[in-house]
């Protein structure tokens, strides 16, 4: 049963109130009765406060795996960029490739590092970038996922890949898989203690071609069973003249295990993934393009501006790859 466990609402005499609400359904079950009884504990514990939300801020930080950028919890939004970077750890070398094959898609998302810094900016919102190539480990997998940890990769052998061990395979979710999902819920879980459920939106970009295969899409929403953000998003996107929007193409953002999947669906935020075909982003000027369009429309969907999409509401929709 998809149930709304708590949401926010604007308080007549202030932007920056909230009126708190358990919307439905305490005894949930599994998952969705444990966070639905969290939900009532935190309700009464706010009720019991001064209702008025404080502009308070994530703080910068920068550890081995990831930097987090700052932003106001109040703003509303938490941006992701799993495939921020093409590095690899000291002892890693290049994994055994040579550099020009770090230069492409393989090894991380071209510009949406670009991409997410500019909106961060814009939005006034907190956002966590990755700081290890994809190929090290893919932070947007689920960890029993088979291909968390590439051995190829288009047609690339990656050497330093081939023969991993279990025992490596764990040291590397350890090290720098964990910290980055640790974080992520840290700024999630620091935008409800500011009393506004975060709307969390992930930036990746894909290649003008596959196989030999022109994609004709500029930009693309992926999303699972969750419609709230996607809708908005394909809505916004698609009333820009010229632009060719593709709905979970050329990927699905039907993953479990992903980064969506975990911060999104199993929390119950709304959440979508925006892909951005690379030539368009792979400029200085591409970014701007882009991260001005997208945080025009993210704006329209501000806490202060917010249609109404249930965007601030938690709401367990689950997903596609239910049992």
């Amino acid at each position: 049963m998809t149930a709304v466990v708590w949401g926010i609402g604007a308080h007549p005499s202030s932007a920056l109130s909230s009126v708190l609400w358990l919307a439905e359904d305490a005894t949930l079950p599994c998952r969705c009765g444990v966070a639905a009884r969290f939900a009532a504990t935190y309700i009464e514990r706010m009720r019991d406060t001064d209702l008025a939300v404080a502009d308070t801020l994530v703080a910068a930080e920068t550890q081995d795996t990831f930097s987090i950028l700052p932003g106001r919890t109040e703003a509303g939004f938490v941006l992701f960029c799993d495939h921020a970077h093409n590095a690899f750890p000291p002892g890693y070398g290049t994994l055994g490739l040579p550099p020009a094959e770090l230069e492409r898609h393989i090894a991380y998302d071209i510009g949406a590092v670009g991409v997410v810094r500019r909106m961060s900016a814009a939005l006034g919102a907190p956002a966590i970038l990755s700081h290890y190539s994809r190929l090290l480990i893919d932070l947007n997998r689920g960890e029993d996922d088979p291909t968390l940890v590439m051995r190829i990769s288009d047609g690339a052998i990656i050497p330093g890949n081939r023969h991993l061990t279990p025992a490596e395979r764990d040291e590397r979710v350890r090290l720098y898989y964990e910290p980055y999902h640790r974080a992520a819920a840290g700024i999630i879980d620091a935008c409800l203690d500011a009393a506004i459920p975060p709307v969390i939106v992930s930036i990746h970009s894909f290649t003008p071609a596959w196989k030999g295969v022109s994609r004709p899409w500029h930009a693309s929403v992926l999303w699972d069973k969750d419609p709230r953000l996607a809708q908005a998003l394909l809505d916004g996107l698609r009333a820009e003249a010229g632009l060719v929007i593709g709905d979970n193409e050329p990927y699905t953002g039907v993953l479990r295990g992903d980064t969506m999947w975990r911060h999104g669906t199993m929390r119950g935020l709304a959440h979508a993934i925006i892909e951005v075909r690379q030539d368009l982003i792979a400029s200085e000027a591409g970014q701007d393009d882009w991260a001005g369009r997208l945080s025009r429309i993210l704006d329209a969907l501000s806490p202060d501006h917010t249609l109404d999409r249930g965007l601030r509401q938690i709401i367990y929709h689950g997903s596609h790859t239910d049992p």
